[in-house]
């Protein structure tokens, strides 16, 4: 009990939910030294050399009787792996040291609760609420019962179990947990406390944020007036109050009110950090922002420029400012077009990091020069990211427990990582270019973009805010951009509303394709920057948000005679933008660059290789499957990679249940195959398509990689919502071959392909409209070598999917010149013109593919 008093007093002061170390350990001598390096080691982000010792200290233990020092140091270890962004492994450790505990301590012991903090935390951070509750929720049990109700422990839980609903906005819920922490911390640390200023300051927020403003600014005021008492008034800490009685008088539109302290708030953080510190350029932006708001455009144009340059704008903020200083001419026109899409890409490059660091991780492991570097950046910048946590705790500290010495020093050390950092990438950019372009791509600016671009080309790229959306244009020698007067939540239903209709058989159950709303988003979407895009011949469109999900070449460019036409053959007289323009997308502005700035003039050898028809339930390998119920086969939902993912690894049991088998794939892929002359040998089917023959085959030596399986592409979750393709899962799952073809392996594939297609089932969407397109699997089969993809944006009609493609690519090898999307979509309009068949006018048949990447064939 002693040990948890400890744990609770060493991290309630700021009311977080992990445990580095168990302090049974403390007193067992050499343990002792061994945790105490441990513990050195992860305090200056060394995690990398930690891991060893963590790993070692479990395999002792693991030899002796001793369960509780063992779960101590499992919960050790999966600490360490969960800060190396490894919690694919964390998590089994977590969960072994848990159950252990349960043995040796019985299932009310509170020395379990810190590891069901730590699990907790875990799956809060990778979104998966469900699952973090009941373990906050067991812990506060546990720690009542143990240490009674107003124990500052359990004034820790509530605070966890409150945070955890704020983030689902389960505000009724979180609130009485808040003010019951808060009541605790009262009586055990005083009302002038550093956690009841916390406390106080997360009511404040809950309440502001549900729009009780008189509510909240007392109990924000009261945060503030503790902190500044307690801390000083240049802690980052009064900032961060400062900052958030500012966004509530900006909420409020009394902006004279909010300036002076959006200001002050600015001025503590520069002080206390120093300018380019993420907090003080917050600060900056916070305070443009405001600036915005009010119409003082002039006031946020200096603001917003120093954000820029430094690489940190937000685009909430900065995109309005800008499109504003362009038009009223205090910004050169190409200056304020250049800015904006720095800032677009700057924001993307943040939103694809999970992506990134996924195959870091895996590339790091390995042994040659690419993984040396790359450890080497890891281990850099895990120990900025400490250094600079350090520097903030040191101002936080009282004038007289301050060791300026120590924070010269650390000082000298972030500037010298930083340098070394920036030489690092360098390097990177010179051995493995290809490494570079997708781990720190450099924002491309309009002088690099408009040589990229043939004459009868435009590319139109979008920016997605909470209140409102912008639409940018360029060809070679002209460019513009326009304002969309709707945000986030507004364009998602647009397109929920859009997508209607667009599966096989939607129509019989009501729910066909909306032409009107075609129009209506074209309209929005298109439109304002049609005096560039109409007379080229293809458009290059970079998505963002929602629009990831739309079909673009589905819009109609005029409004139609009738919304749902009445028969199905009305929509053959539709005026779809597919009819004007070839259309492909490119998964980012930098990805042009990446596919147009190296063209390469090799290609593979032989013609195809398929993989198709995998075995989801591994006890009906070798069985004749037959082909009952072809049309159905794809049915499936789109499916979160998490709704599979247990422990380290994939719940096997639960894919086989969930995903239907696809006999009808083996017909598409030898109809395709037997059109481009391919082997029988080259194309993969049952239990042979699987991880293993994957990443056995010599896929450099083919112009077509094809995939005809179920995608699951949830969001980019760290550690768990990897990207993958579903193949046939194995009798006995290994490191290689656990069924699951993710993106962080993807990228390490060796390709050399014309075409990558994914004909699987919604693969571009991801499980919700605003998934990034393929939620990272594009980017990842860039990287290994392919120069486009087709995919599907729907559960796909597999006889279309085979005429299609046999179509595209026949055009293709007959024409060259005309280019992937001009061959792709006059297969598209062949089908949709076909009157074979009145079902071919439904655009849920002809309309499912969209090609990503390079449309010209080089």
């Amino acid at each position: 009990m002693p040990s948890c008093k400890r744990v609770a007093i060493a991290i309630g002061a700021v009311l977080l939910t992990s445990v580095l170390l168990h302090p049974a350990l403390a007193q067992k001598g050499d343990l002792a030294a061994e945790s105490g390096r441990i513990i050195a080691l992860s305090r200056a982000g060394k995690y990398r050399e930690a891991l060893p010792l963590a790993q070692a200290m479990v395999a002792r233990l693991e030899a002796t009787s001793n369960k509780r020092d063992l779960a101590a140091a499992l919960t050790n270890l999966g600490q360490t792996l969960a800060s190396l962004g490894r919690d694919a492994e964390a998590e089994p450790a977590y969960k072994r040291a848990m159950a252990l505990y349960e043995t040796a301590l019985g299932l009310d012991s509170v020395e379990i609760a810190p590891v069901l903090n730590n699990l907790a935390a875990l799956y809060q951070r990778q979104q998966r609420y469900a699952e973090a509750e009941p373990l906050f929720v067991r812990a506060l049990a546990i720690r009542e019962k143990g240490l009674g109700a107003t124990h500052p422990d359990v004034g820790q839980s509530l605070n966890n179990l409150a945070t955890l609903y704020e983030r689902q906005d389960r505000h009724a819920d979180a609130e009485p947990l808040f003010k019951r922490a808060l009541a605790i911390y009262r009586k055990a640390a005083g009302n002038d406390s550093a956690p009841v200023a916390t406390l106080l300051n997360n009511l404040g927020q809950l309440t502001k944020s549900d729009g009780r403003f008189d509510q909240a600014e007392p109990l924000i005021r009261q945060s503030l007036a503790i902190r500044d008492k307690l801390l000083g008034a240049d802690h980052p800490d009064v900032a961060r109050s400062l900052n958030n009685l500012a966004d509530l008088k900006q909420r409020q539109q009394r902006y004279d009110e909010a300036e002076p302290l959006f200001a002050r708030a600015l001025a503590i953080r520069e002080r206390a950090l120093g300018p380019n510190h993420p907090d003080a350029v917050t600060a900056l932006n916070n305070l443009a922002g405001l600036y915005q708001s009010a119409g003082r455009i002039p006031d946020a144009l200096p603001l917003v420029a120093r954000a820029v340059d430094r690489g940190q704008a937000q685009p909430k903020v900065a995109l309005p400012v800008l499109f504003a200083a362009g038009r009223a001419g205090a910004l050169p026109a190409e200056k304020a077009f250049d800015d904006a899409i720095d800032v677009i890409q700057r924001g993307a490059q943040s939103q694809a990091a999970a992506a990134v660091d996924k195959l870091a991780v895996r590339l790091a492991a390995g042994n040659d020069r690419l993984a040396e570097l790359v450890r080497k950046d890891q281990d850099l910048a895990a120990e900025s990211e400490t250094l600079d946590r350090n520097a903030i705790a040191a101002v936080s500290r009282p004038a007289g427990q301050r060791d300026l010495a120590a924070e010269k020093r650390d000082k000298a050390r972030l500037a010298t990582v930083a340098a070394e950092r920036a030489g690092l990438r360098a390097m990177l950019a010179r051995e493995f270019p290809d490494f570079a372009a997708l781990s720190n791509p450099l924002p491309l600016r309009l002088a690099d973009i408009r040589p990229l671009l043939a004459e009868d080309e435009a590319l139109v790229a979008f920016a997605i805010m909470e209140q409102g959306a912008f639409v940018l244009a360029v060809t070679r020698d002209r460019f513009d951009w326009r304002q969309i007067p709707r945000g986030a939540d507004a364009l998602a239903r647009d397109v929920m509303r859009f997508r209607r209709g667009l599966a096989p058989g939607a129509a019989a159950e009501g729910a066909a394709f909306d032409l009107a709303v075609a129009a209506e988003l074209y309209t929005a979407l298109l439109a304002p920057v049609e005096a560039l895009t109409a007379d080229k011949r293809s458009l290059l469109i970079v998505p963002a948000g929602a629009l990831t999900a739309l079909p673009f070449h589905l819009l109609v460019t005029e409004p139609s005679a009738a919304a749902i036409p009445d028969p199905v053959t009305g929509y053959r007289d539709a005026a779809w933008l597919l009819r004007r323009h070839a259309v492909a997308v490119l998964p980012s502005l930098g990805s042009l660059k990446a596919l147009r700035g190296t063209p390469r003039a090799d290609r593979g050898s032989r013609p195809m290789i398929g993989f198709g028809d995998p075995v989801f339930d591994p006890s009906l390998a070798g069985t004749s499957r037959g082909s009952a119920g072809k049309q159905a086969a794809r049915n499936i939902a789109t499916l979160a990679y998490t709704d599979f993912w247990r422990g380290a690894g994939v719940d096997r049991a639960q894919l086989a249940r969930a995903l239907p088998q696809l006999p009808d794939t083996a017909d598409e892929l030898r109809a395709v195959a037997g059109d481009l002359g391919v082997a029988s040998t080259d194309v993969h089917l049952g239990s042979n398509a699987s991880e293993t023959t994957v990443k056995r085959a010599a896929l450099s030596d083919y112009r077509i990689v094809y995939f005809a399986t179920h995608g699951l592409v949830a969001g980019d979750v760290k550690g768990v919502a990897e990207p993958s393709l579903a193949l046939s899962l194995p009798a006995v799952p290994s490191t290689l071959d656990d069924g699951l073809l993710t993106a962080s392996e993807v990228a390490q594939l060796k390709l050399n392909a014309e075409f990558v297609v994914l004909s699987a089932c919604n693969t571009i969407a991801g499980d919700r409209p605003g998934a990034e397109a393929l939620s990272g699997l594009a980017r990842a089969f860039f990287y290994a070598g392919a120069r486009a993809l087709l995919v599907t944006h729907w559960a796909v009609d597999s006889a279309a999917a085979t005429r299609l493609m046999s179509d595209t690519f026949r055009r293709l090898k007959d024409r060259p010149a005309m280019g992937r999307s001009e061959a792709l979509r006059q297969a598209m309009l062949a089908l949709l013109d076909d009157r074979s068949s009145p079902a071919n006018a439904d655009p849920s048949v002809w309309a499912p593919f969209v090609l990503l990447g390079e449309t010209e064939v080089h």
